[in-house]
Formats: C-alpha cells, sequence, structure tokens
C-alpha cells in the first residue's frame, strides 16, 4: 500500500538510483531498435544549473524517455564544455588570493591547475542535472577537451587551413581589455549608459575659416580618424566630396568620401571614419582604402601611433584631454547629453573595444551555403518555422569568424611559425617540423603560436566528435545525424548554425533533423530573470520545495511553441498539487479493490461509466502523442492534467463510487480491474513529465513484478477502444452535473439545499439517461427530484439547457432573488468598467508601440477572461428575469 503522504525527496533519490544502477538510460550500439539520438547542449564546467538549464534540460528528458518507451534505442549524449574565458578567470582569481599570477607560473603549469580544479570543482551541474532527473548516457559523458575530442578539433582545423577555408587576418574584433582576449559576441554586453555626444570642426584643407562638424560619442577615437564620411546625394556637401580635412590636434590630411553609410538625417549628416575602432567605419574604410590606423595597446592605452602629449594615456584619460584641446582651439561646435548604449565583456565587466589585431578566421560565409540549402530543402527543420528567418538572416549576412582567442585555456591553434614568420599548419608538432625542414631545406627552430581556440569552435563539432570521430566509430554510424536539438534562441547562430557548418562539411550531411527553440524563462510579471533585479528562481530550491515533477511539469505546461515563458511559484505549487492528487487517487483505488488482472480486456467492459474512461483514455493517448511528436509540451501537459485530474479522478472515480460501494459483485470487479488498469497507462503517460512519482505509483500499482515504468513499453491503444455512446452519454451527464452545480453556485443557493429540476423538451435517449443516472445527480449536483414538465417558467425560475432539453430549477423559496439579482447587477457594472479601461488602452496605438508584447498579450488575454466571466454574468442575470 502507498504511503498516506507523498515525499518527493525520498523517492527522488531512491528512484534515480535505481534507474542508474539498472543500466536505463544505457543506449546500446548492437540493438535491433530505431536509434533516436539528442546531443546535450555541453553546459559550461564552471556552470551551475539555473531555471533556463532546467527548462532546456526537461524537454529533452521528456523526449528521450517518451522515445524509450516507444521502442527506441534514445541516445541522450551528455557533456560539458571547457568554458575558455570563464574556466580561466575562476582559476585565475584562486590563484590572485594567494598572491600568484598566471604569467608567474608559465603556461604548463597554469594548466595543470586548471586541470586539477576542473576535476576537484567542475562538473557541479552533471550532478545538478541528475538531481533534476535527466536519464541522459552518463557513461557516455564527454569534455570539449578530452583526448578524443582534442583531436577531432585538431583535425577540423589542420584540414579547413589546407582547404583554404582557416587562415589569418588583421580585422577588427571584440577585444576585451582587462582579460586581453578577443572575445565573441555572445560575451558582450549592451549597457545603456549616460554619455555625451560631442560635435568636433574639423577645418577644411586650403579653405580658411570653413569647416565640416562631425559628432562622435568617443573623443579619443579621433586621433585615429583616417577619413570623413558624408552621403553621396547630400547636396550640402557635394562640393567637398574628395577634398581633405586636417585632423585637428594630429595634423594629418584625412580625405571626406562619399558613402551611404552617413546619414543625412543623423547629426550634421556628415561622420568621422575610424576604421581600426569601429566595425561599421571599418567596412567604410576598407571601400574607399582609408588607412587603419590602431591607436590603442591591449590595456585601452594610447599607443605611439597618437601624437606624443596623449601616450600611455587611458581611453578615458585621453577623451578628457582631447576635449579639453579641442576647446582651446575653438574647434568643439556643441555637447549635448546623450543615452547610448555602450558594449561591455560579460566577464571582465570594462568597456570592450573594437580593436585591429592579427587573427585567425573561419571562411564562414563559404562553408554557410550549404547549411542555407539545408534548411531550405527541408533536411533541417525549425520549430517554430519562424526561427528559420533569424537563422537565414545570419547565415546570408555572415562575416569571417574569428576562431583565435589569447589566453592559454583552450586548445590551442595547430600552427607553427618559422624564423621569417612562414606557418606551418599541422597534426603534430613533428609533422611541422618536418614541412618546414622541406620548405627550408634545413632544420629550424619554430615557435608555436599561443592562441587557442574559440570554445564554439570545439562544440560546433559536438554531434559527431561526442561518438568518436575521426574514428570511423559504430556510434558515428548509428547516432549520426541526431533527431532533434533542443536550445533556446540566442544560440541560433552561435551554436546552431556552427554545427551545421561542422556536420555538413565533414559529415556529409546535417547534425539534425529537428531544431526545436524554446522561449526564455522570465519572472511572473514577464521580465527577464537576473541576479540585478532580484527575481532569479533556482530550481533547485524548487524542487526541494515542490519536487521535481512539479517543476517539470509546469515548464512543460508553460512552453508554448514560440514563445516565453511567465514562471510564477503558484504555478508550480498548483502542479505539485496535482501530483498529490494523482497519488491519493491511486491510495483511493487501492484502498477499494483496485488491482491489475492478467486477463483484463477493455474492450469487453459492459457498464458505461467504464467504456467512458476507456474510450477517454485512448483519445488522450493519441493526442498525447501527436502533441509530443510536433514538439507541443504545452498541449501534451494540457492533455495529461485533463484527463488524469478533470476526466479521472475527478469524474471517473466519483460516478464510479457507488458501483465500488455496492451489492453487484460483477460490476464492482469490472469498476475495480478497469480502475487499475486506467491508472497504469495514466501513469505510463505520464512519466516522461513526471517520472518519479509515476515510478514510485508503478511499483505499487503493478505489484512489482512488471520492472521498472522507464524501461516499459509506451500504452499502445487500439482505435477500437474508443466508443462514441459511451462518451456521449457519461459527457452530457458530467454537463448537467456542471452546470447545476454551476447555477448553485452563480445565485447562491446554500450547499445543503436540495433543489428540485424540472425537465422540458427531453428526448427518448435524455429520459433514458436521467432515468439511469437519476441517483447520481440526485447525489452529485444536491437534486432532490427529477420532474418531467412543460409548464412555462415562473417568478424565480432559473432555466439551464442541455442538450435539447431545458432544466428549470424553481430557486423562488431558497433564495432571496431581489438581493441576487442586485448582486449580479453590482458585479456586472463593475465589469463593465473593467473591460472598457482595457479596451481603450488597446486601442491606444501609443500603448501597442511602446508596451512590450508580452504586457499587450496580457491585457489581450485579460480582455477575453473579463468578457467571458460579463457573459455568465449577463446569462445569470437573464435566468433571473432581471
Amino acid at each position: 500500500m502507498l504511503e498516506k503522504t507523498y515525499r518527493p525527496k525520498e523517492v527522488e533519490t531512491k528512484n534515480y538510483a535505481r534507474w542508474e544502477e539498472a543500466g536505463c538510460f544505457e543506449a546500446h550500439e548492437d540493438s535491433a531498435q530505431p536509434p533516436y539520438t539528442i546531443m546535450m547542449p555541453p553546459a559550461n564546467v564552471t556552470g551551475s544549473l539555473h531555471i533556463g538549464h532546467a527548462l532546456t534540460f526537461s524537454i529533452q528528458d521528456i523526449l528521450i524517455r517518451w522515445k524509450r518507451m516507444r521502442g527506441h534505442d534514445a541516445l541522450w549524449q551528455p557533456g560539458t564544455d571547457h568554458a575558455g574565458i570563464a574556466t580561466q578567470m575562476v582559476v585565475e582569481r584562486n590563484l590572485a588570493a594567494e598572491g600568484i599570477h598566471r604569467r608567474d607560473l608559465g603556461r604548463d603549469k597554469f594548466l595543470e591547475k586548471v586541470w586539477n580544479w576542473k576535476e576537484e570543482s567542475g562538473g557541479t551541474i552533471i550532478r545538478q542535472l541528475r538531481h533534476l532527473g535527466a536519464s541522459a548516457d552518463w557513461k557516455r559523458e564527454r569534455f570539449t577537451m578530452d583526448e578524443g575530442l582534442s583531436k577531432a578539433v585538431v583535425k577540423v582545423f589542420v584540414e579547413l587551413y589546407k582547404q583554404g577555408l582557416i587562415y589569418r587576418d588583421k580585422r577588427l574584433v571584440n577585444w576585451d581589455p582587462k582579460l586581453h582576449t578577443a572575445i565573441s559576441d555572445l560575451e558582450v554586453q549592451q549597457k545603456e549608459t549616460k554619455g555625451h555626444l560631442w560635435h568636433f570642426r574639423y577645418p577644411i584643407e586650403g579653405e580658411e575659416g570653413r569647416y565640416i562638424v562631425v559628432a562622435t560619442t568617443r573623443p579619443e577615437t579621433m586621433l585615429g580618424d583616417s577619413g570623413v564620411a558624408v552621403h553621396p546625394e547630400d547636396e550640402r556637401y557635394a562640393d567637398l566630396i574628395g577634398k581633405f580635412v586636417v585632423l585637428p590636434l594630429v595634423g594629418r590630411r584625412i580625405p571626406i568620401v562619399a558613402d551611404e553609410w552617413a546619414d543625412p538625417e543623423t547629426g550634421s549628416g556628415a561622420v568621422k571614419i575610424t576604421p581600426a575602432h569601429d566595425f561599421n567605419d571599418f567596412e567604410v574604410g576598407r571601400r574607399h582604402d582609408l588607412e587603419m590606423i590602431n591607436i590603442f595597446d591591449q590595456d585601452a592605452h594610447l599607443n605611439d601611433s597618437v601624437p606624443e602629449p596623449y601616450r600611455r594615456l587611458d581611453r578615458f584619460e585621453a577623451r578628457a584631454r582631447v576635449v579639453a584641446d579641442l576647446e582651446a582651439l575653438g574647434l568643439v561646435d556643441k555637447i549635448e547629453d546623450h543615452v547610448h548604449v555602450v558594449p561591455h565583456g560579460d566577464r571582465g565587466g570594462v568597456p570592450i573595444e573594437p580593436y585591429l589585431t592579427d587573427q585567425w578566421y573561419v571562411d564562414a560565409a563559404t562553408l554557410a551555403r550549404p547549411c542555407i540549402e539545408a534548411v531550405e530543402s527541408g533536411k533541417t527543420r525549425f520549430v517554430p518555422q519562424q526561427y528559420e528567418n533569424i537563422y537565414f538572416d545570419w547565415m546570408r549576412n555572415i562575416q569571417p569568424w574569428c576562431v583565435s582567442r589569447q589566453i592559454w585555456w583552450g586548445h590551442q591553434i595547430p600552427a607553427w611559425y618559422g624564423p621569417d614568420g612562414t606557418v606551418f599548419v599541422e597534426m603534430t608538432e613533428e609533422a611541422a617540423s618536418a614541412a618546414a625542414t622541406s620548405h627550408y631545406g634545413k632544420a629550424v627552430d619554430l615557435r608555436r603560436d599561443e592562441d587557442v581556440l574559440d570554445t564554439w569552435f570545439s562544440s560546433a563539432l559536438w554531434p559527431f566528435s561526442t561518438l568518436g570521430w575521426p574514428e570511423d566509430t559504430a556510434a558515428v554510424e548509428r547516432y549520426y545525424p541526431g533527431d532533434v536539438l533542443v536550445t533556446g534562441f540566442d544560440i541560433i547562430f552561435f551554436w546552431v548554425a556552427r554545427m551545421m557548418m561542422m556536420g555538413i562539411h565533414f559529415m556529409g550531411e546535417v547534425p539534425f533533423k529537428d531544431v526545436y527553440i524554446h522561449g526564455l524563462v522570465r519572472d511572473a510579471e514577464g521580465q527577464k530573470m537576473s541576479k540585478s533585479k532580484g527575481n532569479t528562481m533556482d530550481p533547485l530550491d524548487v524542487v526541494e520545495k515542490y519536487g521535481c515533477d512539479a517543476l517539470r511539469f509546469t515548464l512543460a505546461a508553460l512552453c508554448t511553441n514560440g514563445r516565453d515563458i511567465k514562471l510564477a511559484e503558484p504555478r508550480i505549487e498548483g502542479y505539485r498539487n496535482f501530483a498529490t492528487k494523482l497519488w491519493n487517487a491511486s491510495r483511493f483505488a487501492l484502498m477499494n479493490g483496485a488491482a491489475l488482472q492478467a486477463d483484463y480486456d477493455p474492450s469487453a467492459n459492459s457498464l458505461t461509466i467504464n467504456r467512458w474512461i476507456v474510450s477517454k483514455l485512448t483519445s488522450a493517448a493519441s493526442s498525447l502523442d501527436q502533441a509530443l511528436s510536433s514538439y507541443r509540451f504545452n498541449d501534451a501537459a494540457s492533455i495529461l492534467y485533463h484527463f488524469a485530474w478533470g476526466e479521472f479522478c475527478d469524474w471517473y472515480i466519483e460516478l464510479s463510487k457507488p458501483i465500488l460501494n455496492g451489492e453487484d459483485l460483477v460490476a464492482k470487479a469490472e469498476t475495480q480491474a478497469t480502475t487499475a488498469w486506467v491508472l497504469t497507462q495514466i501513469v505510463k503517460l505520464m512519466h516522461p513529465l513526471m517520472p518519479y512519482i509515476t515510478e514510485e505509483l508503478w511499483e505499487t500499482l503493478s505489484g512489482g513484478g512488471e520492472g521498472l515504468l522507464i524501461s516499459a513499453a509506451w500504452p499502445a491503444l487500439p482505435v477500437t477502444l474508443a466508443d462514441a455512446e459511451a462518451e456521449a452519454e457519461i459527457d452530457w451527464l458530467i454537463k448537467l452535473i456542471t452546470e447545476v452545480r454551476g447555477t448553485r453556485n452563480q445565485m447562491n443557493v446554500p450547499a445543503a439545499a436540495q433543489v428540485p429540476l424540472l425537465i422540458k423538451g427531453a428526448s427518448d435517449i435524455t429520459r433514458a439517461r436521467l432515468t439511469a443516472n437519476e441517483a447520481l445527480i440526485g447525489r452529485l449536483a444536491r437534486v432532490s427530484k427529477l420532474t418531467h414538465s412543460e409548464t412555462s417558467a415562473g417568478e424565480g425560475d432559473v432555466q439551464m439547457v442541455v442538450g435539447e432539453a431545458t432544466f428549470v430549477m424553481p430557486l423562488g423559496d431558497v433564495i432571496d432573488l431581489a438581493a441576487e439579482r442586485a448582486r449580479l447587477q453590482r458585479d456586472l457594472s463593475k465589469l463593465e468598467g473593467e473591460i472598457s479601461k482595457i479596451e481603450k488602452k488597446l486601442a491606444n496605438e501609443q500603448f501597442i508601440a511602446k508596451a512590450p508584447e508580452e504586457v499587450v498579450e496580457e491585457q489581450r488575454e485579460r480582455l477575453v477572461e473579463a468578457s467571458q466571466t460579463r457573459q455568465k454574468l449577463s446569462d445569470a442575470v437573464a435566468r433571473l428575469g432581471a
């Protein structure tokens, strides 16, 4: 027998250990079952579980458990990413506490420290994922710097280099002056900052007293200007195109060029061009062959390319000095307060610099072409489809991919330089030495490139490197390509697109057939969660309070395709109550003799109520399969909730109580067997979303002789179990009872009051149903008697229509009619006012334009809800004859 109270913590600890010990998570390469593969996005080895992870991994686990039960050899490939900059910073902070800098140790000693930290402290998130119920094949866990994965990384780099798809170039990068490395766009945070917009006069060469005014938020960069741009159709400056200005403070002649980047409607219409320190200016500079003048060193201090008074100054000190000197020369036209977005490094926390430097690049445009075709042709599809547009936009406008980083932790670039700078890219140092000897005709000393690869480079190989590639393994043959990738929209470009590039280029086919994109998890008000706002939600705290199943089910229930999730604690509490409801229903069933019968045949049921619940189960199972197949997780949760709580717990158990307590032993036995069988099907259907409680219930319901639920077969319910006649009768009965209850509640009928029910216009079928279910209607709707009558409704009679019949409830002697009319009218008037306010707000174009999308959507939902309530109140008023 089940314990009286469900204790999630005990059940979770016990059952996870049972699953893992039994090898239930493992895929089998020699299996005859069809494979199903999901690649777990490799979490940062420095990371810990947050609510976004909980969503991503819960969705993946739902799919894996579902496919496993449906007879697939399911591989959920786990692992972690070495997280170059993040991990290096952790170890450097630890060393700094001891007064040690990494350069004091040297590269090899420092990397030893990092590996030691990884072994002792890394992998926290993997332990937390186990706590969440993740059924990944942990024996296959990989790390992006494993020996095998490192071999794959080197092979890919070398082959791409030899194919001309990796090259070294001088371009602008996001430079972190604190960490002294290039960083990716994903590692850049845009912060709104209060600053100024300075308007400077640049003297026109040879035209005394004539100036062109340019505006900038970064005066210090003017020392690196190499041009001024105006729009080619801007008549104000037509005569200046091709002429020169004399750059103040520097004295350098720089040309005035015509370029559409200059916007005539913005500022003066003229813009200063600093190609070495602005991404847009870099492109303008390349179009017009302007000089690229780097004025910063790696600390963002000014270098020797600027006049002597500004050298070695910090960029912000230089800003103040430049403005002061230009003011002294009378060249400051005006200064405006200006709020603008300043990019900061998310790790270093300081403003990043667009910085001209030599880096390694991948020819992403060439690799992107077959990736675009793969999505266009449907080889890979995005769900929801709208995310294809983001993918196409990025891929069709893709820039060279900077893959080098100036740190030590990561895959060191396999490039060696000869005495004259000739580069040799090979798999090993020995191969590079041999190539150098062949090139120079003698043995020479080589210097290895100190840079490491961007972590996105190694994670781009994840779908096949984790399976043993470049070796020709059985795992690669069986599990590549994957079936679905589950991830957030923010890394479509950084990870999804790059896996597509590498998978198609090296494996000859797409890495996954589907890409399911989920939204962000926001707080209850729709705001993005952040520590600074104090509105984050720790999933482990939630699990501790409400149980893992409640969190997983909540995330699934809120996971609507294409929309962000508003997560509120009361919702989680509600689904905890759902788990408790299922537990209590199972206890009730067991206490009332429900037990699985080996020879039970659901198609042989004779009682309408039992045929009804089996038919409803069949429909729910079919709808659930369809929902999961199309990644409609909210629909899957809704189907389960509606059937398990609404139809089974609330109605079937309630309607079957008289049978279980009755004297008809045949009917009782059929109902007991049906109850047990339906319950076992429910726990199977619910297992992917609520694995722990269902496993615990299964052990008792199945008698312990059926093995673990995680390995049980998914319900295969034939359509012949559908029974339209039984559904029609019981659905009618439920609707009638619901209508009577709702009307009683709306009219404030005392709960204990037994009220008669008059029936008008009933068909023969309805009359038969009333006769067969009179006792149930009386007990569940508190109806004293049923009477067929064709008389007109009188004062205080409330009417309801169910099917073709009208049901009349005489309330004149039960409630104060005048008081109820007044109450309903007050409620209706108040609601009308609320609806009017919402309608005005939604009709306001400024509100629609400025309010966040989720706020507008919330107002629309409130309007629908209020309108429905208004209709109910209006119906109630009409029923009372007001």
